[in-house]
């Protein structure tokens, strides 16, 4: 899958980035250009990450490994490693990748679900640069 330039440059400027709620909740942004591979096919190693205050995960969209087979034995096993984790816990549903914009505001948009959820305004009142 081939990724055009402008996308990819446009996911790289989050890297590190930490974008924060009045609430405390947090996005963390990790975005690196990997080589191709079956797992990652448009070379693009991600973790875009919704936290509550105290650090815990609530959402995440990554390919940081594969997710476990759901479903009959017959059925194929995709190699991407393309996947979002809907709540803390979840070991993480497939996530077909096909665009930069679409993962962006796939991720925007249950983030903004979830917080709604917590009562918390999708509203960022700051945003620091390489925060790991």
């Amino acid at each position: 899958m081939e990724v055009p330039e402008y996308a990819l440059e446009l996911l790289l400027a989050y890297d590190g980035r930490l974008h924060f709620f009045a609430s405390g909740d947090y996005l963390r942004f990790q975005v690196k250009a990997v080589q191709r591979s079956r797992s990652v096919p448009h070379g693009i190693a991600y973790s875009l990450t919704l936290h509550a205050p105290d650090g815990r995960r609530l959402l995440g969209f990554d390919n940081a490994h594969p997710v476990p087979h759901r479903g009959a034995r017959h059925v194929r096993r995709r190699p991407e490693a393309d996947h979002w984790h809907r709540a803390p816990g979840d070991q993480g549903r497939p996530y077909e990748f096909v665009s930069v914009e679409r993962l962006l505001e796939d991720f925007f948009a249950e983030a903004g679900r979830v917080l709604a959820e917590r009562g918390v305004a999708f509203e960022i009142v700051d945003a620091k640069e390489g925060g790991r």
